[in-house]
């Protein structure tokens, strides 16, 4: 599992524990690599005969997908990556399931998002990944991201194929689903990325960090009146996507 950092990752948890269940000789191990070292490891590692795959986290999932030799429709919508697999012929194979997983995470609570409407922070590797899934599950979706540009891009690119359910926005806007799908929260110095405050009643705010599992912004949420949703059930909601995308028997 690549990422900078990966001290917080709960994945080889999770997914060490899947290969046990399941009776497979295999290990997941977080491996800390910088942007400038990401193309040289990725790279390498395909030359790794023991290895089946990757998994991808912040910050690297756009970098990742350039690196792929082939993305499913997912990932290319997205333009990122969460998963990295070996060709038969060499090279990788990208896909995300960040976005899945988190849907199927909502569902499980019982929160249906067809039909609501989302602001969602963040315009990244796991917030495009997001995006495309609640979009597809037909939700409307304003983005937004202190990087204005990429927000305004990556709308631009789902609009035509979601027509009038996609914009960008320059700040946080009211929607009965607020999600929080960038790294703010990891560390105890982090603002936060919306107040929860200003949101109307009722909306349901979500965060994708998993550690600490109760967020800075989930926190404030609570104490506002807000539903509240934890990001693990995001990563734990992905292990049967793994499952079949990795063909573990």
């Amino acid at each position: 599992m690549l990422g900078d950092p990966v001290a917080q990752v709960r994945a080889p948890g999770l997914v060490n524990s899947l290969f046990g269940r399941l009776g497979v000789d295999a290990v997941l191990v977080p491996v800390e690599v910088g942007a400038g070292q990401l193309a040289t490891v990725v790279r390498g590692l395909a030359g790794v005969r023991n290895l089946d795959g990757l998994l991808v986290t912040v910050p690297h999932k756009t970098a990742c997908r350039e690196l792929a030799d082939r993305v499913t429709e997912a990932a290319a919508l997205s333009g990122s990556v969460n998963a990295l697999r070996r060709l038969a012929g060499g090279g990788w194979e990208g896909a995300n399931f960040d976005g899945e997983g988190f849907v199927r995470g909502l569902r499980a609570a019982g929160h249906e998002p067809g039909g609501a409407t989302v602001c969602l922070a963040g315009a990244g590797g796991a917030g495009s990944a997001i995006a495309v899934a609640l979009l597809r599950a037909g939700a409307r979706v304003t983005v937004w991201d202190v990087d204005a540009r990429r927000a305004s891009e990556l709308a631009a690119r789902l609009a035509p194929h979601f027509p009038g359910r996609v914009a960008a926005a320059p700040a946080h806007v009211d929607a009965d689903l607020a999600v929080n799908a960038t790294p703010m929260g990891l560390r105890p110095e982090d603002g936060l990325p919306f107040d929860p405050r200003a949101l109307k009643a009722g909306t349901l705010v979500a965060d994708i960090v998993m550690k600490p599992r109760e967020t800075a912004l989930l926190r404030a949420a609570r104490e506002a009146g807000c539903a509240i949703q934890y990001g693990e059930p995001m990563l734990a909601e992905q292990l049967a996507l793994y499952q079949e995308f990795f063909r573990l028997e």
